[in-house]
């Protein structure tokens, strides 16, 4: 009861993951990432040893079609796995088993795969892809979330009592091999995806503030001047608005 998309951008050559689920938690099970190398991810019936093999498997040189023929060989369950590989080129393989509840099934497009299974029908993995791919310019968390939020408006998850909520979803982008990039994720919520969102939208006002007290500690102003600073300007935007209205 899940739908996902792993991806790559073929500007900056971030490989980034995005998942909503009605299984809580999510976000904590995307550790099959690598900046570099590429991603996998399992779900429906998860392994979650699949994953990290498969970043060293990748990390070998081995192709995605020939790691999940590895993964095949090395999982006596693999007909009740998801199972989507992507290299850091933007080569793809995925694979839905037999043995996952309907409706399961994947895409895979140029540099993406998108996926899902306990879905209202097809209908959902072609919104995912037409989500990620509506707004190409955009950085590739914002890619990623409008593939979700297209999974969601398309009908999004089915089980046996109908619609499931999303409760949980989480985007995790990485360039660097040491940390993600981005890694927002709701755990337990309703309306995950809206939370989703709104979490993004505000850590994207603090990424340069973070980097920069990295990159040099010495000139780097407060957290709590950095939120004055952010008040401020929120609060002569609500101004702006408010004289526009009037």
């Amino acid at each position: 009861m899940t739908f996902s998309i792993i991806a790559r951008c073929p500007r900056t050559g971030r490989l980034g993951l995005g998942i909503a689920t009605f299984s809580i938690a999510s976000g904590g099970r995307c550790e099959g990432i690598l900046a570099g190398v590429g991603i996998c991810k399992t779900q429906a019936f998860i392994n979650r040893g699949n994953d990290l093999l498969a970043l060293e498997l990748l990390q070998q040189g081995h192709s995605p079609t020939h790691v999940m023929q590895m993964l095949e060989a090395n999982d006596p369950e693999h007909a009740y796995r998801q199972i989507a590989i992507l290299d850091r080129e933007g080569n793809a393989a995925a694979h839905t088993g037999s043995g996952t509840r309907p409706w399961s099934g994947h895409k895979i497009g140029e540099g993406f795969v998108a996926f899902g299974n306990v879905l209202a029908g097809p209908q959902v993995v072609e919104a995912i892809a037409s989500g990620f791919l509506e707004k190409p310019e955009d950085p590739l968390e914002y890619r990623l979330l409008g593939a979700l939020e297209g999974a969601r408006n398309s009908g999004g998850q089915v089980g046996g009592s109908g619609h499931l909520t999303e409760r949980s979803a989480a985007i995790r982008v990485d360039a660097d091999p040491d940390y993600p990039d981005i890694d927002v994720r709701v755990d337990l919520h309703d309306d995950a995806i809206v939370q989703l969102r709104r979490i993004l939208d505000e850590f994207k006002l603090y990424e340069d503030f973070y980097r920069s007290r990295g990159r040099d500690p010495s000139t780097a102003i407060t957290q709590g001047e950095f939120v004055a600073q952010l008040q401020a300007k929120r609060s002569t935007l609500s101004s702006r608005a408010q004289a526009r209205d009037l």
